[in-house]
């Protein structure tokens, strides 16, 4: 079952509800995926503030919002019984974007209201994390960081920032009714937070100038041809494959495994291919010492199902 256990908050100026929920793993109870969600509707039946008089006030829940965001990621990371962390839209919409209040209030006010804004946008967090690049401790690219995966659940519209976040995610799972847009360049804005680099890695250097210089909304089937997400299911049934889908990470694969790829792959993108062979070779060494590699081997021997610990 799903246990809701956070209030409701405000991400990127928008309405949205911040939940926590745990999937349990009937074959063993200690494991679960861990489920955030967020939900930019506002009046939603968990929504705790369903309007924002003015722009600072957005502003000030949606700092809040990626604070908690963060907090809570950074909680499952240390959990041991969390394997896989999933971000979910609680309403029908995955993230709108950013309040058009909030924009308005910026394209009015004039330069020194917009620098003041935009810098407290982008400032983001500066804590170091041994053993992180600093690349992936900035504000938002720090999920790649998270040594857990981070499945994207998009169960509905995810526009301009909730595009960015859907990127940093490892995986993005999408529902038959999720529609797509960067709409930056509609409002005379640019490729924010890293979309630059991280979208074209993702589908390719075409399809991403065609998705920032058009800012057209695409539907899931196109999303997935082009390779911005990695399944589709339809929508009375989407939140179960995607718990299905995390349960069989949680339960069939080495937390350990999963926590050295991530890093791997990551890290890979700032390397030579010399680099990530050498990085590899000592990765396999110490797999090899490892309790999770002596679990994988017995349970395919005794064919049964595996019991990791990620050590």
């Amino acid at each position: 079952m799903i246990r809701v256990l956070t209030p409701a908050l405000c991400l990127g100026s928008l309405l949205c509800c911040h939940l926590t929920s745990e999937k349990h793993d009937p074959h063993n109870p200690n494991r679960r995926s861990h489920v955030l969600a967020t939900d930019p509707l506002s009046g939603s039946k968990w929504s705790r503030h369903p309007h924002f008089e003015s722009s600072g006030q957005a502003q000030c829940r949606a700092t809040t919002m990626e604070q908690e965001v963060r907090t809570c990621l950074e909680e499952a990371e240390h959990d041991d019984n969390v394997h896989v962390v999933v971000l979910t839209g609680a309403g029908r919409g995955f993230c709108a974007g950013a309040d058009i209040s909030l924009l308005n209030s910026v394209a009015t006010k004039g330069v020194v209201d917009g620098e003041r804004v935009t810098t407290s946008r982008l400032a983001g967090s500066r804590l170091q994390r041994e053993g992180v690049l600093p690349d992936f401790q900035r504000k938002h690219c720090y999920f790649l960081g998270i040594e857990k995966p981070i499945l994207a659940a998009i169960n509905g519209p995810v526009v301009g920032l909730g595009l960015v976040i859907a990127l940093y995610c490892d995986l993005r799972l999408a529902s038959d009714a999720a529609r797509f847009c960067t709409t930056f360049a509609q409002r005379g804005l640019i490729a924010e937070y890293g979309m630059a680099w991280m979208l074209p890695r993702i589908v390719g250097l075409p399809n991403a100038l065609d998705l920032l210089y058009s800012a057209r909304q695409i539907n899931a089937s196109e999303a997935l041809r082009m390779g911005l997400v990695n399944q589709v299911f339809a929508q009375e049934c989407f939140l179960d494959k995607v718990n299905e889908y995390a349960a069989d990470l949680a339960s069939r694969v080495s937390p350990r495994s999963l926590r050295v790829i991530k890093r791997q792959v990551y890290t890979a993108m700032f390397q030579t291919l010399g680099e990530s062979f050498d990085l590899a070779i000592a990765e396999m060494a110490a797999s090899l010492q490892s309790e999770d590699f002596k679990e994988g081997v017995a349970h395919f021997l005794d064919k049964r199902a595996p019991v990791f610990t990620g050590k």
